[in-house]
């Protein structure tokens, strides 16, 4: 895969505990010639939480990007009308971000970023994390699964068990989701397993 010369819109939101696994996907954005854009919700440009603070995440973020950092909707305004960029994706998607954009709510820049980019008919990529994917949030994820211009990376219960309702994305599919994304097709299975090992 080669992205030179496609500006990816990389947007985080407050899944703290999937940080781990987001940051690597972007440095694979850098690696394959991307250039990536930051943009980062209230949350996590604010909040401290056992997985480390706001600070140590902007700051990972800033080196790998080497780009300045969108924290504001004022500043991701501008994606729409100047065709920014090639794709917008929202990696990890929280299901409260999961909702607002079912409902058409753009109170962050993450928020604004997408809507921005979805008035063009450019994709959307979303990433999900939510313990309610399969309880109350359901109905925002089937309204997005059906909506014009939006993609997922594929996703699965991550604990069936512990978190019957929860839902995760195979984060380490979101550069080939993004690139279907580009090419105007959905990457199959879109429903995966996420963890589980049924042969056992």
């Amino acid at each position: 895969m080669d992205l030179t010369g496609k500006t990816i819109g990389f947007g985080l939101t407050g899944s703290h505990c999937t940080h781990d696994e987001v940051l690597p996907q972007m440095e694979r954005f850098v690696e394959l010639g991307a250039r990536v854009i930051p943009i980062v919700s209230h949350t996590v440009q604010k909040v401290d939480s056992r997985f480390g603070t706001a600070k140590d995440w902007m700051e990972k973020i800033k080196g790998i990007t080497n780009e300045k950092i969108y924290a504001s909707v004022p500043e991701v305004e501008p994606i729409g009308p100047k065709n920014l960029l090639d794709c917008m994706l929202i990696a990890p998607c929280t299901g409260n971000s999961l909702a607002r954009l079912a409902n058409a709510l753009t109170d962050g820049p993450v928020l604004m970023a997408a809507k921005a980019q979805m008035r063009n008919h450019r994709p959307v990529v979303l990433a999900i994390s939510t313990n309610d994917a399969l309880g109350l949030n359901a109905a925002n994820l089937a309204r997005l699964l059906a909506a014009k211009d939006i993609y997922f990376v594929p996703f699965g219960q991550d604990n069936p068990e512990g978190k019957p309702k929860s839902m995760v994305a195979r984060m380490d599919l979101i550069p080939e989701t993004v690139q279907a994304a580009m090419d105007g097709y959905q990457l199959q299975p879109l429903i995966v397993e996420k963890y589980r090992d049924l042969t056992s």
